[in-house]
């Protein structure tokens, strides 16, 4: 049976929910859409292990996920607190929950309360969060890169064709949301580049070699 999705687009962060009694043909298919290095939580039982064997992944125990015979009243609360808890470390990795299907009812009318459990092999949920952060000191850097490059070339064009290629990367790159961030760090170190590579051919200008 195919998963259920409810939402995979770039702002959401995946919450593969995965129940111990899915058929192998169905994980072996679950495996192939996995992406890099997941993280995967599963509680310390044979069924689980079985899972993980499949998924031929590493997985975190916890205990939490293991089968109850009388849960308590708050039992979703407490499995949506610890999925969201390791979600939280890292918004942009996916998240795989193993556990019985039990507890899979009563995690998604806490953790998706518009999406009741499927039955299926695996439910796909989404949280939602913000896009990545741009990383200003590697911006910067490279804009000291570029704009120091200009300098050294010591030609007029190179003040506009280097700079201007990093903002045009930048400008592509901020239309594509998976690669939104490398566009904005690239548009930020097309201007640091442009004002350095300005300040280097001032600076030769002002003091020449051999002056």
């Amino acid at each position: 049976m195919r998963p259920a999705i409810v939402a995979t687009v770039p702002d959401y962060q995946r919450i593969l929910v995965v129940s111990t009694a899915t058929a192998e043909a169905d994980l072996l298919r679950l495996r192939r859409d996995l992406g890099r290095d997941p993280v995967v939580l599963a509680p310390p039982t044979p069924e689980a292990r079985r899972v993980v064997d499949v998924l031929q992944v590493t997985a975190q125990a916890e205990r939490l996920l293991m089968p109850v015979r009388s849960p308590q009243v708050d039992r979703g609360h407490q499995l949506d607190h610890a999925v969201r808890e390791h979600a939280l470390r890292d918004r942009f990795r996916v998240v795989v929950v193993v556990t019985d299907p039990a507890s899979i009812i009563l995690l998604l009318r806490v953790l998706a309360p518009d999406q009741l459990a499927t039955g299926g092999a695996v439910t796909v949920v989404g949280i939602a969060r913000g896009e990545r952060p741009v990383v200003v000191r590697r911006a910067l850097l490279l804009g000291l890169v570029v704009g120091v490059a200009v300098g050294v070339v010591q030609q007029p064009g190179a003040i506009l064709v280097l700079p201007g290629a990093v903002l045009l990367a930048g400008v592509l790159l901020v239309l594509v949301p998976r690669w939104r961030h490398v566009g904005r760090e690239l548009l930020v170190a097309a201007g640091v580049a442009a004002v350095v590579g300005l300040m280097v051919v001032a600076g030769s200008a002002r003091f020449p070699a051999g002056w």
